[in-house]
């Protein structure tokens, strides 16, 4: 392919990314933005077969490249197609981990290419060892937090003595070791930093509890970009660069906005867990009583109400509740009720967890409302039917210093005048804290799966 054309389809791969991330910004043009992304994705893999060679350069790795896409093709497809929205966002993890580490692969398999000529430029140096130590970071963090997530692990913050100074020596010898690769270039070097970074990125994630875990995976997110973009510098590939930067700058100002939502700092939200102090007993360890009620006791609290705002959380996606929560929407809209959906920042597990699962059921975005914008309006909000959220709406956030989630804003579904959970059971949140809004006079529990509950509310609510 002459060296133009080769250009010119690169650029309009870029572009597509950059209309991708455009689209992105807003759920309306959410879906034709992951098919301009996905477009421009299948162009950069495609060109890259016809990329311009030196003479004599044969193809010797278009098989072995041929077999390992279709590999990919194997796992990919069915993975998208199966997995549940519940278990989206561990896909996402994983899917991260695996750029960062293949970032990083990549980078140690061409300096290896180019050692055998003797040792590597120091520019060539530097950005191999960026793209390993951050690769290999991303790669160990993702795990760990996949492993969070699908709750194979704790999903409380995990500390031990003397955390913070083993955290610092680590981080130290890999900072040492990378100098130590660009000071002589030998391989050893460069395993050793791979190591000690593999144990870095665990060591990183550990300290952060369940409800932090989506800051973490943006955060990733974007270290998996700048190793993309450090790979293209040592592969001579401005496609890499291009996007590699993108994903970076966007992973980062999106962690920044889901850190500022939880109402700390970025260094508080990943080390937070050493310097916190005991959480107190919040309660005197007796029994309390709840108030619970049954489907007609919701659909009567409905139909009564002028304006109501549904608070969704990770639990609808486990119930896969979200047409029928349409449905009574829609259901309570034509009977003149004034509906919107609360839509807290880092409700579920993975950013955006919401807005994806309520797009599924045509949920109109006009309906959508953030957290700032829809908490004004619940002194003037006759239910709050919460399906599923805990930790979002949970006072502790702003009551009870010392619990993981202390600070955080939350939606102050409190000041309404009723506010109904739909719960399976009165297990805490994600957090692993309890939530005393359960035990408020006003409050009313409507126990068991979230969408057989509201299929019930559906049909009470038209037989009145």
């Amino acid at each position: 392919m002459n060296h133009n054309v080769y250009d010119v389809l690169g650029l309009a791969a870029a572009v597509c990314f950059i209309l991708a991330l455009k689209g992105l910004s807003t759920p309306k043009t959410a879906r034709r933005g992951n098919l301009i992304g996905a477009a421009g994705a299948t162009l950069a893999t495609v060109i890259v077969f016809f990329a311009p060679r030196p003479a004599g350069d044969p193809h010797h790795n278009t098989l072995l490249i041929l077999l390992a896409i279709a590999f990919g093709v194997l796992v990919g497809v069915p993975a998208a197609r199966k997995i549940q929205m519940t278990q989206m966002p561990q896909l996402v993890a994983l899917f991260n981990g695996v750029g960062g580490g293949a970032a990083a692969l990549v980078a140690t398999v061409e300096y290896l290419n180019l050692s055998k000529d003797g040792k590597p430029s120091t520019a060539n140096l530097v950005a191999t060892v960026f793209t390993v130590i951050v690769g290999c970071t991303s790669f160990s963090g993702s795990v760990i937090t996949f492993m969070k997530l699908q709750e194979l692990m704790t999903t409380r913050p995990v500390v031990f003595p003397a955390g913070r100074f083993v955290i610092a020596a680590t981080l130290v010898g890999v900072l040492g070791t990378g100098g130590w690769v660009i000071a002589s270039g030998g391989n050893t070097p460069l395993l050793v930093m791979g190591g000690l970074a593999l144990l870095f990125g665990v060591l990183f994630v550990l300290p952060v509890g369940g409800a932090d875990v989506p800051i973490v995976i943006s955060l990733l997110n974007a270290f998996t970009g700048l190793t993309v973009a450090a790979s293209g510098y040592v592969l001579q590939s401005t496609l890499l660069i291009v996007a590699g930067t993108l994903v970076g700058a966007s992973g980062t100002i999106l962690t920044r906005l889901m850190a500022a939502a939880m109402g700390r700092s970025l260094f508080g939200t990943l080390f937070g867990a050493f310097t916190a102090k005991p959480q107190e007993a919040t309660g005197t360890g007796e029994v309390r009583s709840v108030k619970s009620g049954s489907p007609d006791d919701v659909a009567i609290l409905l139909n009564y109400a002028q304006r109501v705002v549904i608070v969704p959380g990770f639990g609808l996606a486990v119930a896969q509740a979200q047409h029928t929560v349409r449905e009574l929407a829609d259901l309570l809209a034509a009977k003149g009720v004034d509906v919107a959906y609360g839509i807290h920042p880092v409700a579920g597990r993975m950013p955006g967890h919401m807005n994806v699962l309520l797009a599924e059921a045509n949920v109109p975005y006009e309906q959508l409302v953030e957290m700032d914008e829809v908490n004004p309006t619940f002194p003037q909000t006759d239910v709050v039917l919460v399906v599923g959220a805990n930790d979002v709406v949970n006072p502790a956030a702003k009551t009870t210093p010392g619990c993981p989630i202390y600070g955080m804003p939350i939606l102050d579904v409190s000041e309404a005048g009723n506010v109904i959970f739909l719960k399976r059971s009165m297990r805490p949140g994600f957090a692993g804290i309890e939530n005393e809004l359960l035990y408020d006079a006003k409050t009313t529990l409507l126990f068991g799966d979230a969408k057989d509950s509201l299929t019930k509310v559906v049909s009470a609510l038209k037989a009145l």
